[in-house]
């Protein structure tokens, strides 16, 4: 890969990168809310205001954290429905990313941190991951009678963005999406583990339900 801009700023670019990396590995080691940016300037063999010169604080590099997890989310959804998986094949792919890093699941997904408040850009991503769903419950409709429930979404679908799906979609899609991300947010914390079945099974059959006619 090309380098570019100038040294400085390929050096700044690089100690950020690498305060990334000491910040996944302790929240691995004890979840978000332990995140400290002066026990990472410890690892690095920096001081604290040294490290402040990359990050401003705690806040703003779990946004970057979160930022680049949403974004890896998003592009990895946007290639299966670009590449015509449909809402299988967006589950999967969900299921895979989640896997590939329980971490970085659990950071977006999990338990929120405390005290700490996402910007509305984090806002914009995970709505442009709703409307990649969105879109692949507009191609596959399901026929059903309409709910109680319709109404109430009808009235607050704001976490919808703007996109133009009817009631009946939005509906599908949002217990498309809790369904599959309650499944796997057991699975991903290891509440299945000792229960003796295979967790892709189990996800397996909670996808055929929700995609029967």
């Amino acid at each position: 890969m090309v380098q570019t801009g100038t040294p400085r700023e390929r050096y700044r670019a690089q100690v950020r990168a690498e305060v990334k990396e000491r910040a996944w590995e302790q929240i691995a080691a004890a979840g978000a809310s332990a995140l400290s940016l002066n026990a990472i300037a410890k690892q690095m063999g920096m001081s604290g205001p040294a490290l402040y010169r990359y990050y401003a604080n705690r806040d703003e590099l779990i946004t970057e954290l979160i930022r680049d997890a949403y974004r890896s989310l998003a592009d990895t959804l946007r290639a299966a429905s670009e590449a015509g998986a449909g809402l299988a094949g967006l589950a999967h792919g969900l299921r895979a990313w989640a896997l590939e890093d329980p971490q970085r699941y659990l950071l977006i997904y999990g338990t929120p941190v405390p005290g700490y408040h996402a910007p509305d850009e984090i806002t914009g991503i995970s709505q442009e991951i709703m409307a990649t769903l969105l879109d692949a419950c507009m191609a596959a409709p399901e026929k059903r009678p309409a709910t109680a429930f319709d109404e109430h979404l009808e009235e607050h679908r704001g976490w919808a963005g703007d996109h133009p799906a009817p009631t009946a979609v939005l509906h599908r899609a949002l217990s498309f999406w809790t369904r599959c991300h309650g499944v796997l947010s057991l699975e991903v914390a290891g509440h299945f583990a000792g229960m003796g079945f295979d967790p892709a099974r189990l996800f397996a059959a909670e996808l055929d339900d929700l995609l029967a006619p």
